[in-house]
Formats: C-alpha cells, structure tokens, sequence
C-alpha cells in the first residue's frame, strides 16, 4: 500500500420537507440534502488513529471502542460494527453540519466514516446497503433512537419520495426490507424552502424514544397520527410535482400540529414556525427531531430577506436553503 494513499469521503445533510418522522413508522417522507456536508480524510499512518476538532484518539484495542462520550464516539461506533479490523491509518473527521440541528449531522458523519473505511480496504456498497448499515450503527451501537431518513438521504442525497413500509419495526440485519427511493430532481424546477436552525442542539432520541414507546404500546392519538402524515407525504409528492404551493402548505402545517400534539415540537421551534408564518410563509414545520433544530418554510417570495429576518428575531442563529447534493461520494479517486 502506498505510503501517500488517501481516501476521502463527504455526505450530505437534509431537510425533511414533509412526511418526518414516519420514516420510524414504516411510513413516507419527501426530503431534500442541504449545501453543508461532512467529511472523512483517510490516510495511511503506523498506527489506528482517530483525529477530529485538533484532538487525537489512538485505537489499539477492543477496550478503546468502548464509548466515552467525547468526539471520538461516532467514529468508534463504526470501527465496533466492523469487528475492528486490522487496519494502520489516519482518520480524520469534520462536518459543516452543526451536530444536533436537526440537519443528519451525527449520520452524515458515520456515513462518510464508514463509507471512507470500507473503500480503504476495497469494498464499495450500494447506496441502499450503506444507508442500512449506517442505520444499524446508529440504533445498535451509539443507541439513538432513530428512524431511515437521515441514513437514506446522507447515502443517496439528492430530493427524493422515501417509502419505508415494512420497516415500522426493527429488525435483525439480515431480515431487514430496503426502502424504495424515488429521486424526483429531474421533476422539480423549484425549491422555495428556507431552513432555520433555532441554536438549540436537539437530541433525536429523547424527543422519538418516548413517541415511540407509545406507538409500541398502540396508543390511538399516535397511531391515527402517524398514518395521517404518511398520507400527507403521498399527497405532497403530488402537490410538489405539480407547484400546487397552497395545498403543500396546509400539509406542512397539518404534519406540524399533528407531531407538536403528540409532544415532538419545542418552544424554541414554536417560536419559527410562528414567525415563519407570520412573515408570510404558506406553511412552516419541523425539518427534523423537535425540542430545538431546524424548521423548514414554504416560501414563495424570491427575496428571503423578511423571512430571514422574521426568524433571526424569533432567534435563528442560521438560515440554510435547500440544494439537490450528491449522497456520500469518494471526492478522490481509491487506489483499487
């Protein structure tokens, strides 16, 4: 192996459009990748280290996998599920994705470490099989209560209608149905959202664990409330393709007070979607977990400059756009 070797791999962040969080419930979610991505510089080096944030983690160990709860977590998460193997480099990771926004930012980063491990030693999954294990990483070895979405979309980017039925219950690895992923891009002339991350770092597990522990135990509300949004997401497919905006608007509202009903909103995303309607936006909800990350507006206008404003007082501290990006990639070419 080559002494100058180099592997590096980015993936996207996203926005759930509509449809979030049924993507837990074996339901349907329209989602889009954001402009920022995450990134993993694979090099070879005399030992296994780990680098991120100018601070270093040296693995030498199954006892070094054992998580920590610091930076290093993520990345040992991936090495656990891949048995550790023997390998001599330099892993280096950094996202442009705020972590906890809200945005996939913790996926986008297990996606691009695990994608840039597996092509260092040759081995380049599909999309679907990249999506699924960095799914099983996050649920089984950094045990965040999660949905596909944020796997999914960080594998393939892109603007895509997601079908997840037959995946409402969690299942060993190997018994586990693939989503069906409908890119819809080439379909789409315009895209009038505006994100608005609230500063407020979310954890997706504590706001899901408790949701889904009522929809395990068949409580109506969240059961009747979970297939209303999964229609709503088919209906949205439609009301997109066609630029019919005010039908998609009331969607976007009804999938909000549907998901802030059964707790999963927060004050600080009440305070933008608000605002967001105020200023003038058709609809406005949650883009991903709530109790604080990004909300997502429908809005029309080609200048944004009242919007941005509206949610920068209602205490916004980044304003994002959506972007059809590609899903995980190799920006350099592996030495096959």
């Amino acid at each position: 192996m080559s002494s100058d070797r180099q592997i590096v791999c980015s993936a996207p962040g996203r926005a759930g459009i509509i449809g979030n969080p049924t993507d837990m419930y074996g339901g349907a979610v329209l989602s889009c990748s954001v402009g920022v991505r995450a990134r993993a510089i694979i090099t070879a080096d005399d030992t296994l280290t780990l680098a991120t944030n100018n601070q270093e983690c040296y693995i030498t160990s199954w006892d070094d996998l054992r998580p920590r709860r610091d930076l290093f977590d993520l990345a040992r998460a991936v090495f656990d599920y891949l048995r550790l193997p023997r390998l001599a480099c330099r892993v280096e990771y950094a996202s442009e994705i705020p972590l906890r926004s809200g945005m996939a930012g913790s996926t986008a980063l297990v996606v691009a470490i695990l994608k840039g491990l597996l092509a260092w030693q040759n081995v380049f999954p599909s999309p679907y099989r990249l999506a699924e294990m960095a799914r099983y990483i996050e649920l089984n070895h950094l045990k965040v209560v999660c949905g596909y979405q944020d796997a999914y979309m960080c594998s393939f980017g892109g603007l895509n209608y997601m079908d997840f039925r037959g995946k409402q219950f969690y299942r060993e690895a190997e018994a586990e149905l693939l989503a069906t992923i409908e890119p819809l891009a080439p379909y789409v002339q315009r895209l009038p959202f505006v994100l608005g991350f609230t500063g407020v770092r979310h954890s997706s597990g504590a706001v899901h664990k408790p949701i889904r522990e009522r929809w395990l135990e068949g409580e109506p509300e969240v059961v009747a409330g979970y297939e209303r949004i999964t229609e709503i997401a088919r209906i949205s497919k439609k009301a997109l393709l066609l630029e019919d905006w005010s039908l998609l608007g009331k969607l976007m509202n009804e999938n909000h007070a549907i998901q802030r009903s059964l707790g999963g909103s927060g004050e600080s995303n009440e305070r933008l979607v608000a605002a967001a309607l105020e200023a003038g936006a058709l609809g406005a909800k949650l883009a991903g977990a709530g109790d604080g990350g990004t909300i997502i507006a429908l809005w029309l206008n080609e200048d944004i400059a009242p919007l941005e404003e509206a949610l920068k007082l209602a205490g916004a501290s980044a304003i994002y756009r959506l972007c059809v990006a590609p899903g995980a990639i190799l920006e350099n070419q592996p030495e096959q």
